[in-house]
């Protein structure tokens, strides 16, 4: 019948199961010949390199995350089949070319700008000038052009294109599969009595110069994929994401007492006190439960076993003498060079100039605080806490937002994250140098964006059109008396017009 509302046919679903099913089978046919192939491993890869294009375009956060990932955690020296491919120069540019793509092209990418992405701009240009005025100019530039500048310009893209909780999910999975990983070869490496250091110290790569060959900077990177596995943990996502936090938990909480690292210790210290403030609210007893807590800790990781900072010394052990020392020089630096310092990378080449304890060798600066002052100056340092202190500030806004307000619990596992690794940076980077390395960047830049999404994610409150009057209040008693309140604010019926008619 005509003029009846005739319903669309039912669209007929087609099943791709046995499609599936054959890509599987070929696959794991294909795998199987290759597995016995000396090279199978390239196929592999180039597959997974594929795979991160294709997802590059939809969430351009992906090849991003894992370029950092590949930069800071070095999987690729823990895994050396994988050193020969350069995959973080290849990451980076899969991640320059989607940026552009989305920022240029496709212009699905909205960049924007806060007082703390100002704050972080200033520092880089103080540290990048001192290219130009340090000790070593040579040193300077390598160490920026290297390292520095690349941290740089990815931190800012991150901020910009960690844009929806999938992607701050996504990354918190990323860092702890990867930071899994690579605290198992650290543990395989204890285990076995390889690249180990004064005799219990477990590294990786030692022997092939890795960054990750000195237990400092093993245990530093570790901390931060530790901080998204207990925020993991406590999470209400899934039962997959609270048994993958539990499982990388415990792998890189063992990875890191391997070390032996007081500065690893501390930063596991920070984390848990964090993650404890969320249920004990008594402060008295959480610092109770946290002196108990780096007690066991130093006796479970063996400290007194080392062979430097160990029992066996007495006063003050070679370790912290060494440390002091080298805080001593960096002061010494600062007040010689106060507005620029001796340069990026130029701490350790300058020891013997500026050192009133020289013991034939140099040494590292083992502060973060101390490095940067050395290095760029009072004005460096000073931009750097301040940035430090924006960032801490954002980090508790929030925590205090995905506590006040129903948002998505991705982001609520987001934010614990990023305070804990914030917390684990600033109690661990007392004792270790990272100052110019991913780790603060990554939780500034990450920070501002998890902040970024939640503000974006507000509820507006309603508002009344500029130009139209308020709303007479409610008049109760001429309800009462039956009248119907606002009727006086009618015109007359003899003022009105029908349309179309003209006035009289």
């Amino acid at each position: 019948m005509e003029g009846l509302y005739q319903p669309p046919p039912l669209k007929r679903t087609v099943s791709h199961w046995r499609d599936i099913l054959i890509a599987l089978v070929a696959t794991g046919t294909m795998f199987y010949l290759w597995i016995g192939v000396e090279g199978a491993v390239y196929p592999v890869l180039l597959g997974a390199l594929a795979i991160v294009v294709v997802m590059g375009f939809d969430r351009p956060a992906i090849p991003v995350i894992l370029f950092v990932i590949f930069s800071f955690l070095r999987v690729h020296e823990a895994f050396e089949v994988l050193n020969p491919w350069k995959i973080p120069q290849t990451l980076a540019l899969i991640s320059i070319i989607m940026v552009f793509w989305h920022l240029v092209l496709a212009r699905t990418m909205k960049p924007f700008w806060t007082r703390e992405l100002t704050i972080f701009a200033i520092f880089f240009l103080i540290a990048s000038a001192t290219v130009a005025t340090a000790v070593s100019r040579e040193l300077a530039y390598k160490q920026w052009s290297d390292l520095f500048s690349k941290v740089g310009l990815i931190t800012v893209i991150v901020a910009w294109t960690t844009r929806t909780p999938s992607d701050f999910h996504l990354i918190n999975r990323m860092f702890v599969i990867f930071g899994s990983a690579v605290a198992s070869v650290a543990i395989y490496n204890k285990l076995n009595g390889i690249g180990l250091v004064e005799g219990t110290r477990v590294t990786i790569g030692r022997a092939t110069g890795s960054v990750l060959g000195d237990p400092n900077d093993l245990a530093l990177a570790l901390l931060f994929p530790l901080s998204f596995a207990g925020s993991l943990i406590i999470s209400r996502v899934n039962i997959f994401d609270r048994l993958l936090g539990l499982v990388g938990f415990g792998t890189i909480f063992a990875g890191i007492i391997c070390t032996q690292s007081r500065g690893g210790l501390l930063g596991i210290t920070a984390v848990l006190a964090l993650l404890g403030s969320r249920f004990i609210k008594s402060k008295a007893l959480l610092i109770t439960i946290g002196v108990v807590g780096v007690i066991g800790l130093f006796a479970v990781a063996g400290i007194s076993g080392r062979q430097s900072g160990g029992a066996a010394e007495e006063g003050i052990d070679e370790s912290s003498q060494g440390r002091l020392n080298a805080w001593e020089t960096a002061w010494n630096m600062a007040k010689a060079r106060p507005l620029t310092g001796v340069g990026l990378a130029n701490f350790a080449p300058n020891y013997f100039f500026f050192t009133n304890d020289w013991d034939g060798k140099p040494h590292a600066v083992h502060s973060t605080w101390f490095g940067i002052l050395a290095e760029t100056g009072f004005p460096g340092v000073a931009v750097f806490l301040t940035m430090v202190g924006a960032t801490a500030l954002v980090a508790r806004r929030s925590l205090k937002v995905v506590d006040s307000r129903d948002v998505d619990p991705r982001l609520k596992t987001a934010a614990v994250a990023l305070a804990g690794g914030l917390a684990s940076f600033c109690v661990s980077g007392t004792f270790l140098t990272q100052g110019f390395s991913w780790p603060f960047y990554m939780i500034f830049a990450m920070t501002v964006a998890l902040s970024r999404v939640l503000s974006l994610d507000q509820p507006e409150e309603p508002a009344l059109a500029a130009d139209l009057p308020p709303l007479p209040a409610r008049d109760t008693a001429a309800e009462a008396n039956g009248s119907i309140p606002g009727q006086a604010l009618q015109p007359p019926r003899s003022a009105t017009f029908r349309l179309g008619a003209s006035a009289p």
